[in-house]
């Protein structure tokens, strides 16, 4: 790139580039910034007389990387184009004139004489607010449809898409698993006596207990109402009941703080082994019936279906 960097040449190119949305400024070999246009003022908060006649280093623009580490004096994409010829493009933050971050994506490009020789170097940079909000907003959405919004389980969506993996995945490696379907007892009373906010706070600590209870490989998804679902990777039944032993325990030697009030609460829970020939709806109606003989029996029990 051959551009003067003096600021009153080339006044049709300088007026294009003075109107232009993104930042643009000139440095010499010193980092000396000889041209600063209005997107810059706009996007940093600084205005030319501030910054023109400075070095880019002097902490005005404060460049960090996402970890906060300072790159103006040690890893300046500007200073590292000049030096090899090389343009860069990064996202990086500066530090607008009010003090809050602002993230930009900077482009850089050496500026050459006439015979070829580096004799400075322009930067060009956009603001990316906007770009990564969207990218949040997007994330975000995923995340959401994904997860229960009250306990920060995945919900039934998410639950139903790993449940057809084992289901595949037991068909074709015979790799077998089982289905709790863990149940809240007397949670009508508790919303009811205690009120929907603390029924609601009991559902987020039962939740917090059976998330602290099932392991690495199994999956834990809140089904529905007072309903937590949990895939157990379980080559026999005995893994399925010492996984349900474990979360009634844990649940029953927990309690439900919320302002005054403190109670305790237990669940029931109904599980089964998969069978290679099971259906989702098929497993799910085994333990669901296991668990409506586990509250019929006197809830804070278990049951377990026979898989054959």
């Amino acid at each position: 790139m051959s551009v003067s960097l003096d600021p009153t040449d080339n006044d049709i190119h300088k007026t294009i580039v003075e109107n232009l949305a993104d930042g643009v400024y000139l440095v010499d070999l010193g980092r000396k910034i000889t041209y600063w246009n209005r997107g810059a003022e706009r996007i940093s908060g600084h205005s030319a007389d501030d910054v023109v006649g400075h070095r880019c280093f002097e902490n005005i623009l404060g460049h960090v990387d996402a970890q906060g580490n300072s790159l103006c004096r040690t890893a300046c994409p500007l200073a590292q184009t000049m030096s090899d010829g090389v343009p860069r493009e990064i996202s990086i933050w500066l530090k607008h004139a009010d003090g809050h971050r602002k993230p930009v994506r900077v482009r850089t490009a050496p500026v050459r004489d006439d015979s070829g020789q580096i004799v400075g170097g322009v930067e060009v940079f956009s603001d990316d607010s906007a770009v990564l909000q969207a990218m949040e907003n997007a994330a975000r959405a995923r995340r959401d449809a994904l997860t229960d919004e009250l306990t920060g389980l995945p919900n039934r969506r998410l639950f139903d898409a790993a449940l057809a993996g084992r289901l595949e995945n037991l068909v074709r490696y015979g790799w077998q698993f089982g289905l709790l379907i863990v149940d809240i007892d007397h949670f009508k009373e508790v919303n009811d006596t205690c009120g929907h906010a603390f029924g609601d706070a009991a559902l987020v600590g039962v939740a917090a207990t059976l998330r602290g209870a099932v392991r690495a490989g199994d999956v834990l998804a809140r089904w529905g109402g007072d309903e937590f679902a949990v895939l157990v990777e379980a080559p026999d039944a005995t893994d399925i009941v010492e996984t349900a032993q474990r979360l009634c325990a844990l649940v029953a030697q927990s309690e439900v703080r919320l302002e005054e009030t403190t109670r305790s609460v237990q669940v029931s829970v109904g599980g089964t082994l998969a069978l290679a020939e099971d259906s989702a709806e098929t497993l799910f109606a085994r333990a669901d019936g296991a668990l409506y003989y586990a509250k019929n029996k006197g809830r804070n029990r278990i049951e377990i279906a026979p898989s054959a």
